[in-house]
């Protein structure tokens, strides 16, 4: 085995893929690169579809344990499985031949069907595509699962739920979509009202806090072999009680819920976003903040959702992560970068 591990990290500009290579570099002992479509400073710019360039981009690399957090949207659940399932292989079948270790695969609750509908709850790791497939994340395990066992490496497959971290341009970044409709909700003098389902306020939640994540990632690709992990924050959280709090963050009244497709009552808000960054030194494009289809799926969950992490607890992972203070800590930082306005 190396003394130095040098860690790939597929998804660099994602919000698990950052916070990931932000911990692993403070790290002894590991070497760190990040890759991605678009590159970047300490990343690679690599086309995962393409199996070829894939392969000559890999040369040289010498990666010994491969963090897979890359992802690639579509916009139905079934038409993610072809190319989310050919990204991995062409990775892994561009490092195979080198000093490859292990292979952390980061999944979702998809695995459990929590994209369909009600599904059993607390979600444990036994209970993955017990449901009709196609399901990307279980054929992305299937896969690792025979490789690994050709290539004399071991996998280990992370399973967070709603991930909280400040990344832009990102599809799935709830945290985000709450400041920035806070944000508006406030510049129109509108109070904050729950946009969701109306089971969907009164559902049970929890979330992953990404530094949360990065760190129970690291600990299973370097104490585990081949086994799947639930990793969330270790708290439970209902939108009727929290929503209140969150508004009150923002110094905005709440209303009663009231059911509106974001994707729809927020595509109209570009002119006023421009004319909110000119006022309050924003930084970041209503390209940037815009995740109103991820924020709509969430707000639509009229059904519990949360998986049993007992798990990863038993197998030595102890961290832990309060919400709701969570959520302030991402507001904080969205301010202080001049994401959303200030107080």
């Amino acid at each position: 085995m190396s003394s130095t591990r040098v860690a790939l990290v597929a998804g660099a500009n994602g919000i698990i893929g950052r916070k990931l290579i932000s911990h692993l570099r403070t790290l002894d002992g590991w070497e760190v690169l990040g890759l991605s479509r678009r590159g970047g400073p300490g990343s690679l710019a690599v086309d995962l579809l393409d199996p070829a360039s894939t392969r000559a981009a890999l040369a040289g690399v010498g990666a010994t344990h491969l963090f897979y957090a890359a992802y690639l949207d579509r916009p139905t659940w079934a038409e993610l499985v072809p190319p989310n399932v050919a990204m991995l292989e062409n990775l892994v079948n561009g490092l195979d031949e080198g000093p490859l270790e292990h292979v952390s695969l980061m999944q979702g609750y998809k695995v459990y069907g929590a994209h369909l509908g009600p599904f059993k709850t607390p979600a444990r790791e036994a209970d993955a595509g017990q449901h009709m497939p196609p399901e990307f994340n279980v054929d992305q395990q299937k896969f690792l699962e025979r490789r690994a066992a050709a290539g004399g490496w071991s996998w280990s497959a992370i399973r967070p739920s709603v991930v909280g971290g400040t990344t832009l341009g990102n599809p799935m970044n709830l945290a985000l979509v709450i400041a920035v409709y806070a944000s508006i909700s406030k510049e129109l003098g509108l109070p904050l009202r729950f946009p969701g389902k109306p089971g969907a306020y009164d559902s049970l939640l929890e979330m992953t806090d990404a530094q949360l994540l990065a760190e129970g990632t690291v600990w299973a690709a370097t104490s585990s072999s081949n086994e799947a992990f639930n990793i969330a924050n270790g708290d439970l959280f209902r939108w009727r009680e929290l929503w209140p709090k969150l508004a009150a963050y923002f110094d905005l009244e709440v209303a009663p819920p009231l059911q509106l497709p974001l994707t729809t009552v927020m595509a109209d808000k570009e002119p006023l976003w421009t004319e909110m960054s000119a006022k309050h030194g924003l930084t970041a494009s209503y390209a940037d903040v815009s995740s109103w289809a991820f924020g709509d799926f969430v707000f639509s969950w009229d059904y519990d959702m949360f998986a049993d992490t007992s798990k990863s607890r038993r197998a030595g992972f102890h961290s832990y992560v309060d919400t709701e203070q969570m959520f302030y800590r991402l507001f904080d930082e969205l301010r202080r970068d001049h994401v959303i306005p200030g107080q």
